[in-house]
C-alpha cells in the first residue's frame, strides 16, 4: 500500500539510518492491483542482484561503491515487506555460490505470514481472521492456496527453512498484533530447523500492527529502533 516515497517510510528509514549508521536502499516493487504479487519478489530480487553488482567497487552508485560494507548486509522490512524479506533471504540460500550474494542478517518486524489452519490466538479476532483468509488469495489470485510457502514458509511440503540464506536472524511482534503467533511460530520452527545461525524474538506489550510507523516519538517505538541498530551493529563474531 506505500512506496518508498510514503511519508511513514520515508521518515521511519531516515530516523532508523540515522539511529543505526546503516545505508539503506528501499525497494519500490511494482504493487497490486496492476501486478500480482509475484511481482514484487522479481523486483525485489532485481534490487538484491543490483546491489551486490557493486561489491566490487565498479557499480553503477558511486555512494554504495565508496562507502557500502557489502560483508554487513541486511535484509528488512515489516509486513509484507518482511515477507518478501524472508522470501529473498530463501533465494540466496538456493543460489549459486558464485553469484556473490551474502546476507549476514534479516529482521522481520510484525512479518506477514499466514496459513490455511488457525493457530495461537487467531481465532479470539475473527473480525481480523476473516479479513487475512481472504488477503492472499486477493494479493496471489493464481495460487491462492494459504500454505502456498511463500506466505506460509512452515507449511508442510514448504521448503527447509534450514536453507535460509543468512546468519542471523530477528524477528520482531507486537502483542495486539492478530500475525504475531504466526511470528513465534516461525521463530520455533527455524530454531528447530537445524539452520546453523541465530534466531531472536522481541514482543513489543500493548501495540498492534507496524505501530512503529505512526508515532516516531514513542517509547515503545524507540526502543524497538534501538533493538534493531543493536542488530545491524553487533559484531560478526558473536554469531559464528
Amino acid at each position: 500500500m506505500f512506496t518508498p516515497s510514503s511519508s511513514l517510510y520515508h521518515n521511519y528509514l531516515n530516523t532508523l539510518v540515522s539511529e543505526s549508521r546503516v545505508i539503506a536502499i528501499s525497494v519500490h516493487y511494482r504493487r497490486l492491483p496492476e501486478h500480482p504479487v509475484h511481482v514484487a519478489y522479481e523486483d525485489s530480487w532485481q534490487v538484491l542482484q543490483w546491489v551486490f553488482a557493486h561489491c566490487n567497487g565498479h557499480g553503477p552508485e558511486p555512494w554504495l561503491n565508496e562507502h557500502a560494507n557489502f560483508t554487513r548486509v541486511f535484509l528488512t522490512g515489516d509486513s509484507a515487506g518482511a515477507n518478501i524479506a524472508h522470501n529473498m533471504a530463501m533465494n540466496v540460500g538456493s543460489v549459486d555460490p558464485e553469484l556473490m550474494v551474502d546476507i549476514l542478517g534479516v529482521a522481520l518486524i510484525h512479518p506477514y505470514f499466514w496459513g490455511s489452519d488457525p493457530i495461537g490466538s487467531e481465532g479470539l479476532y475473527p473480525n481480523k481472521k476473516a479479513g487475512m483468509d481472504r488477503m492472499w488469495s486477493f494479493v496471489c489470485p493464481l495460487n491462492p492456496d494459504n500454505d502456498d510457502p511463500r506466505v506460509n514458509p512452515i507449511a508442510k511440503g514448504a521448503p527447509g527453512l534450514m536453507s535460509l540464506g543468512c546468519r542471523r536472524v530477528l524477528i520482531c511482534v507486537a502483542e495486539k498484533d492478530i500475525l504475531k503467533d504466526r511470528g513465534r511460530a516461525y521463530y520455533e520452527a527455524l530454531g528447530q530447523s537445524g539452520w546453523m545461525g541465530v534466531v531472536e524474538i522481541h514482543e513489543t506489550q500493548g501495540e498492534d500492527h507496524v505501530f512503529h510507523l505512526h508515532d516516531l516519538d514513542s517509547q515503545k517505538s524507540k526502543d524497538l529502533m534501538k533493538n534493531l541498530a543493536h542488530f545491524f551493529n553487533r559484531e560478526r563474531t558473536h554469531f559464528l
